[in-house]
């Protein structure tokens, strides 16, 4: 994560970072520096368990641990939800709507977190399905992905970045995308 933010604030460009609960108790005051570099934070889980067979009162209970976590050590509040694996569940909806969390997915990925795969691949994958208005996925750390695999976001990155300029389009974080239509009340 760090070599990857120093590489986006060199790019100039902000982004969300979906965070997982488990890594904040490891690492509470990198997530405090990704608000501090500008960055939107959003919620991963407290694990980075599948949704599809979890119990929604589970997922709730996850989802809870994982925005309080975030929230105490980012000092801010979050918005967004992305589902482990983006396994979008019925339990992954209550959940979300329970904690206040407006759940989003993504519309291109480079598919970084896969083994084998290089940079430029990365790439061509989020080439191929790129639109304006897109969401991009990629990853700034291996805990749930192929080991180094954020070596290959971190080669990438200057290329996609210089593509997207190219084309007109702004890079920046999920709150200036016009995702949604505001906040959902909060439930303890």
């Amino acid at each position: 994560t760090p070599a990857v933010l120093d590489e986006l604030d060199r790019l100039g460009v902000r982004a969300t970072f979906f965070v997982l609960g488990s890594q904040v108790r490891r690492a509470g005051a990198l997530t405090a520096e990704l608000v501090d570099r500008g960055h939107e934070l959003g919620v991963h889980g407290d694990t980075h368990t599948n949704h599809l067979k979890r119990p929604w009162w589970w997922v709730t209970d996850d989802l809870r641990r994982a925005r309080d976590l975030v929230e105490g050590a980012a000092g801010t509040e979050v918005r967004w939800f992305r589902p482990p694996y983006g396994a979008y569940a019925a339990s992954s909806i209550v959940g979300a709507r329970q904690v206040g969390l407006q759940t989003v997915l993504w519309t291109t990925w480079g598919k970084d977190w896969r083994p084998g795969i290089e940079a430029d691949d990365v790439v061509g994958m989020v080439r191929a399905t790129m639109r304006r208005g897109a969401t991009v996925l990629l990853h700034d750390s291996d805990v749930t992905s192929a080991p180094d695999s954020w070596k290959r976001t971190l080669a990438a990155l200057p290329v996609l970045v210089e593509d997207w300029q190219g084309a007109g389009l702004s890079v920046g974080p999920l709150r200036e995308h016009g995702v949604g239509s505001g906040r959902r009340s909060r439930q303890p």
